[in-house]
This record gives structure tokens, C-alpha cells and sequence, in this order.
């Protein structure tokens, strides 16, 4: 009988260790090693990986021959962006987020727009039963998409060999177990061994593989950080649970830019692509309402409208309070030093709440200027032209910054018809104007900004 063997694993790096230690060497990180038991048997014999098998030999770069660059369409705008044009040949895709946020209804709606592509959907989570509720629902278009409900990575491997897919699905990678490793599914030795065998199937047999993945508490990919090392592509599907919207990101990508960002609506049919973002973040309102205003923000390389909305109002409590949803709240108290300091507006006595519209976390520095000027609606109690925009940083001396991509920003504002735009007095330079209808305002400081709003 042999020993148990017992490794211990950095949650964090994937690095180990025969015993415990407190600071990583590897990531630098304390108190992320746990023991799992492994131990390899040699006399398993390991499952060969289906693929061309070949010969390699190094190459003289000058001497590679250069191949057009072929990508599999999924009929999926979004998608197609995020990935950056389609499914690349032999690529190994890796899409992460929280539980219940509809990353099995996206990857399994994209399954089954890909028509005349024979699919397989591995799962180890729902039944057939379930998948093919969720199918139903979505609307069945590829009569080639097979569902296969096993979590062994050997016996995945035979059905593989035997169907010859032109995809492979696996929901989710914490899910699969090889018998090579002796420790439970969802391990760190496990999955990085799982994903290690696909990643081997994917390149040798030019098919790609996506992979989904849960997140941890803290808002990353669970298993080793090795695991985003690995794979080609890293998708991040987020949103909030109170609202239909969901974003895809891309936090790693090899075939592509990891700017581009898509958006869905989640509906009981499925996951509806939203071509236009800008008028889902803005609410229409028959009647102007004080401390509202309108950013042209960027996401990534994809400019977007947005609405900001702040609240200021008398402290009853004594200490004024600053909360912020969707908006960095040590930004928030900057602005508010700004706008005391150097704009003399008196805020410090007052409660400061603000909102970004549509349930969003906004990162992009350049609605700086909307937030304030919401601010200070709110605080005057005169409402701002729902005709006007806003795209400039504001920094630590009052001065308005200028943002990039200001080009991109007008020509959104305009194509939505919006008749004002406030952007600093430093970003006009290649600013062409002759082919907008909409009025760019040059501005320098707050002081200015507020004269032009209010008075």
C-alpha cells in the first residue's frame, strides 16, 4: 500500500512546498499555502490527448511561414468584440464570474449560434435536463451541439476522440478530476493539472476550448493565479444582480485588445446584445431635476454616456456623511476638498451622496467635471439642460484637465444629439468642429464651469 503523500499549495501563485510556511517566496503573499493530499501513481496509465501528434524542431523566425489569421464567427456582436474578432483555432478561453450571473447562458447561448459547428458541451454541474430547459429557452439554432454530463477528464477525452468536436465547452474547470492526481475536485493540484490536459488538446488539435470558472469572494478567478498564465484568453462577465445589464471584459488576451468591452441585457430569453449603451444609462425624464448630469466616459476603447446623479443636503446628524455608489468614494472626498478649497463652496457641513446611474463602477477619471457640476446643482437646487455633457478631469488645483480619446467622446455626444459639450481648454487641439452640430465649450476652471451653468 503506498504512502499518502502531502504537498502543501499557495492559493495565490500555485507554488509549492513539502511544508508549510507563512510568506510565499514565490508571490510574496502570507498565509495563502493549504495541504492537499496528492499523490501521482505511476501506475495509472495517463489517457493520450486526441490531436495531430508531430515533430518539433526550432525555427529561424524570418523563416515561419506567415498563415492568414482564421477565426471562427459566433454570431455573437459582443462577443466577437470582447475576443476580438472570433474563436481563434487551437485557443484555450477562460470566462470567470460570480455564481448566478449567466456565464453558462452566455457561453451556451454562443454554443448554439454557431450553426453547421459541431459542439460539445461538457458539464458537471447541471443535468441534461437542465441544459436542455436552458436551450429551449435560449433557442436551439445548431442541431450539432451535444451535451456530455461527466467530470472525469479521462472518459471526456474518449467521447472527444470518438465525436471530433469543432468545440469544446467545459462548465466549470472546478468541477473536472483526473485520475493521475489522488485529490478531490476543485483542487489546486486538480485543476491546474484538468486545465493543463486541455490546454495540451486545444494546441495539438486546433480546436478551441473554453472554460468556465468560479470566483472567489474576493472578486478573482478561483485556483492558482497559474491558471490565467495558461490559457490564451481571460474573460471577466460581471454586473449587478439588482439590474439586467452584464458586462463581459477582457482581462487577458493574446489574439486581440484587452479594451473592448460588451454589454448584454440578461432577458427570460437569454442574454440580448445592447448595441447602444448610452441610452440604457440614461433615464428619460419629462421635467428637469437638479443634481443631474450627464459624462462622456470611455470603457475601454468604447465611449459611452452616462448619468451621474448627487444629492446635497443640510447634515442632521452633526458629521457630515460622503457615500458614493459606482464611484471611487476617496475621489469623491477629493472633489469635495476642490470645490471648499479652491472654489469656495461651502460643503464641508453638508451630506454629499452621489450615484452613478445603471448600477456601473465607473474607473474613467474624465467624469470628474459631471460630478462635480451634479454637486453643485444640487447644491444651488438648479437643474442642468438635459442637452448638456460633460468629458474633463478636474485636478487638485481647480484646473480642468484634459482626457483622451476627446475626438471619440464629442462625436458620441453629438450622434446622440446632444447640443453642449464641456471639455477643457487644453484638449481643443485637433478638435475638428467644421463636421459637428454640437457646441464644444472650452473651460479652464470650476469657477468657469459654474458661471456658464448657473448664473
Amino acid at each position: 500500500m503506498s504512502k499518502t503523500k502531502t504537498i502543501f499549495f499557495c492559493q495565490n501563485c500555485g507554488a509549492q512546498s513539502a511544508k508549510w510556511i507563512g510568506h510565499c517566496p514565490s508571490c510574496g503573499e502570507w498565509n495563502t499555502y493549504v495541504e492537499e493530499i496528492i499523490r501521482r501513481d505511476t501506475g495509472k496509465n495517463r489517457t493520450p490527448v486526441p490531436g495531430k501528434k508531430g515533430d518539433s524542431k526550432p525555427v529561424l523566425i524570418p523563416e515561419v511561414e506567415a498563415v492568414a489569421e482564421i477565426r471562427i464567427d459566433t454570431h455573437n456582436h459582443e462577443f466577437n468584440r470582447v475576443l476580438g474578432g472570433g474563436l481563434v483555432p487551437g485557443s484555450l478561453i477562460l470566462v470567470g464570474g460570480e455564481p448566478g450571473i449567466g456565464k453558462s447562458t452566455l457561453v451556451l447561448q454562443a454554443a448554439l449560434n454557431l450553426k453547421n459547428l459541431k459542439v460539445l458541451y461538457v458539464t458537471g454541474e447541471e443535468s441534461e435536463q437542465q441544459i436542455k430547459m436552458r436551450a429551449e429557452r435560449i433557442g436551439i439554432q445548431n442541431q450539432q451541439c451535444y451535451v456530455l454530463t461527466e467530470t472525469l477528464t479521462q472518459n471526456i477525452f474518449q467521447f472527444i476522440e470518438q465525436l471530433q468536436p469543432e468545440l469544446v465547452v467545459i462548465d466549470s474547470i472546478q468541477t473536472l478530476h483526473t485520475d493521475i492526481i489522488d485529490s478531490s475536485a476543485g483542487s489546486i493540484s486538480q485543476i491546474r493539472e484538468c486545465a493543463a490536459e486541455f490546454q495540451k488538446y486545444a494546441k495539438q488539435s486546433e480546436t478551441p476550448v473554453i472554460l468556465i470558472g468560479h470566483i472567489t469572494k474576493d472578486g478573482v478567478l478561483a485556483g492558482p493565479k497559474i491558471l490565467e498564465h495558461m490559457v490564451d484568453t481571460v474573460l471577466q462577465f460581471e454586473g449587478e444582480r439588482n439590474y439586467g445589464y452584464r458586462i463581459l471584459r477582457a482581462a487577458k488576451n493574446r489574439f486581440g485588445s484587452t479594451s473592448e468591452l460588451g454589454i448584454y441585457e440578461m432577458q427570460s430569453s437569454g442574454l440580448r446584445e445592447v448595441s447602444n449603451p448610452s441610452e440604457i444609462l440614461l433615464s428619460h425624464r419629462e421635467e428637469s431635476l437638479s443634481g443631474i448630469a450627464i459624462a462622456a466616459m470611455m470603457e475601454g476603447m468604447r465611449p459611452m454616456m452616462i448619468e451621474t446623479q448627487a444629492l446635497v443636503s443640510s447634515a442632521a446628524y452633526g458629521t457630515p456623511q460622503r457615500s458614493s455608489t459606482g464611484f471611487d468614494s476617496r475621489r469623491l472626498n477629493m472633489l469635495l476638498a476642490v470645490l471648499e478649497k479652491r472654489s469656495g463652496f461651502r460643503l464641508g457641513v453638508k451630506d454629499v451622496f452621489l450615484n452613478i446611474a445603471g448600477g456601473l463602477r465607473v474607473d474613467d477619471p474624465a467624469i470628474d467635471l459631471a460630478v462635480v457640476s451634479a454637486i453643485l446643482s444640487s447644491n444651488e437646487d438648479i437643474p442642468i439642460s438635459q442637452n448638456i455633457c460633460f468629458a474633463s478631469e478636474v485636478g487638485l488645483s481647480g484646473e480642468i484637465r484634459s482626457v483622451n480619446r476627446i475626438e471619440q467622446r464629442i462625436a458620441e455626444a453629438d450622434k446622440l444629439g446632444f447640443e453642449q459639450i464641456f471639455i477643457s481648454k487644453y484638449n481643443l487641439k485637433g478638435v475638428d468642429k467644421s463636421k459637428l452640430n454640437i457646441e464644444i465649450i472650452p473651460v479652464g476652471k470650476i469657477e468657469e464651469v459654474f458661471g456658464k451653468l448657473f448664473t
